[in-house]
């Protein structure tokens, strides 16, 4: 049985026919192609599960060939190989994704050596990207069936496997923003190295020089010791920096000198220090606006944003929030030892039609005052305490769109298809019930429904008959 899938391509033929012939002896399938051209035509019939690449071909480079499997596959390990003279070009690619170089001229152990290692590292990172996602199961932020979230999480899995490349995360205010850079370095090689978060808008301007920096001492009145600052501490591992828009011009320089050289001086000092960490920052600004309006550095905006990565409001992702607020009702019931088990429909129509100008944060938020404060199995809108206001806006709204696909309008971004579907059901419960002066006999037979199963709709709905105020009455009484 074959071990694994190998392409090779070198333009030349005996050093192509030699490597084929070792790794086949070796019991690898193995594809071969002479140039860039061949290569992608055999990428794009069978994605091999590793690959040798010449560093210098006739149509191009395996510096590009590297690139184009590693955007599509970022698991395949691909090694170098190099001639005299080529070893510089090769390191550097090495921070592209690529896992290894040999080189030219080489012995086939040499090669089956390094063949093996490679798939062997290749198989421990898939299980270990398994594992942490198995353990990532229950954080809030990965129930999602959005597109935009799913897009996401793919560029922050993709992103982990580079190893100093700067991340820009955008987004509103408690979308999740620190959550996806902590899952991009637990997902990293850095994962075991620190993890340091600063947001930049919690401390002022002279403060967070000497936060990210250090200090010698003396280096002001109040430096009476050296201080080391986060840039060190974070050394090996990823450094957050939150807020990033906040940050004062004159850090704006040092932060980029950083990325740059990866060295720099601590407050007071004279000594270059080298530092080696990914740096991940984010924003809930338009970092663009601000480099027109000449209040960002243009020069670090696109050094911070190697790679962006856009957390898309809760309101864009109508699909997320019902499942979340059941996720959260479960939890804190399980918390707070309260018997809330199911939520109404209502209080679902409510939930999708919110606006929810805090994001995630907000919705749990809510959940966690709801089902402290409250008792019941099935939550209810009156449980739910959002603001009247907004409520009514959010059952017009959910109106108006029932409206508008009874038109035939089905607008670009999609619809809330089980909420409209109640809705519907309600208004025409309504509409039929005001026709018969809500006789609930007639009702049902203009909607050609059981009574029974009539009184069980209104009751779901929370639609509540004059008759049903009677009884409630009476019994009150």
């Amino acid at each position: 049985m074959s071990k694994a899938n190998i392409l090779v391509v070198d333009d030349q033929d005996s050093i192509r026919h030699f490597v084929c012939q070792a790794l086949e002896n070796d019991g690898y399938t193995v594809t071969s192609a002479g140039s860039v051209r061949e290569a992608r035509a055999a990428i794009e019939r069978d994605m091999p599960d590793m690959a040798f690449f010449d560093l210098k071909l006739p149509d191009g480079t395996g510096l590009d060939l590297l690139r184009e499997v590693k955007r599509l596959q970022p698991e395949v390990s691909v090694v170098l190989m190099t001639a005299f003279g080529e070893l510089e070009t090769a390191v550097e690619a090495m921070s592209a994704g690529a896992f290894w170089f040999v080189k030219k001229p080489f012995q086939s152990e040499e090669l089956l050596a390094i063949a093996a290692r490679a798939l062997e590292s290749q198989k421990i990172w898939l299980e270990l990207r398994r594992l942490r996602h198995q353990a990532f199961a229950d954080d809030d932020y990965l129930h999602s069936a959005s597109p935009a979230m799913q897009e996401a999480y793919a560029i922050a899995e993709q992103v982990a496997r580079g190893d100093t490349t700067s991340v820009l995360i955008e987004g509103e205010s408690g979308t999740g923003k620190e959550y996806f850079a902590n899952l991009i370095h637990r997902m990293s090689a850095r994962h075991s190295q620190p993890f340091v978060e600063i947001n930049c808008a919690a401390i002022p301007g002279e403060l967070l020089e000497s936060e990210l920096f250090g200090h010698e001492k003396g280096a002001f009145t109040d430096a009476r010791a050296q201080k080391l600052g986060l840039m060190e501490l974070a050394n090996g591992g990823t450094l957050f920096l939150d807020e990033i828009g906040e940050m004062a011009p004159m850090l704006q320089v040092k932060l980029l000198r950083v990325l740059e050289r990866r060295t720099f001086k601590r407050v007071g000092g004279t000594k270059d220090i080298a530092v080696n960490l990914r740096i991940i920052s984010a924003t809930n600004q338009d970092l663009e606006k601000m480099v027109r309006e000449g209040t960002f550095r243009e020069d670090l905006y696109y050094r911070l944003k190697v790679v962006p990565l856009f957390v898309p409001p809760l309101r864009d992702r109508h699909e997320d929030v019902v499942p979340l607020a059941r996720l959260f009702m479960e939890r804190f019931s399980k918390q707070f030892k309260k018997p809330f088990r199911e939520m109404s429909p209502a209080a679902q129509r409510v939930l999708n039609e919110y606006a929810w100008p805090g994001n995630i944060r907000e919705l749990k938020n809510l959940f966690e005052r709801t089902i402290l404060l409250e008792n019941a199995e099935v939550l209810d809108v009156q449980h739910l305490k959002l603001a009247p206001r907004a409520r009514a806006a959010s059952e017009a709204t959910l109106g108006q769109r029932v409206d508008e696909v009874l038109q035939g309008v089905i607008p670009a971004t999609g619809i809330p298809f089980e909420p409209l579907v109640e809705e519907l059901e309600r208004s025409l419960i309504m509409r039929a019930s005001y026709a018969t002066k809500w006789n609930q006999s007639r009702t049902a037979e203009l909607l050609n429904l059981k009574r029974d199963k009539l009184r069980y709709r209104m009751k779901l709905y929370g639609i509540h008959s004059k008759e049903d105020e009677a009884q409630s009455h009476s019994s009150a009484a």
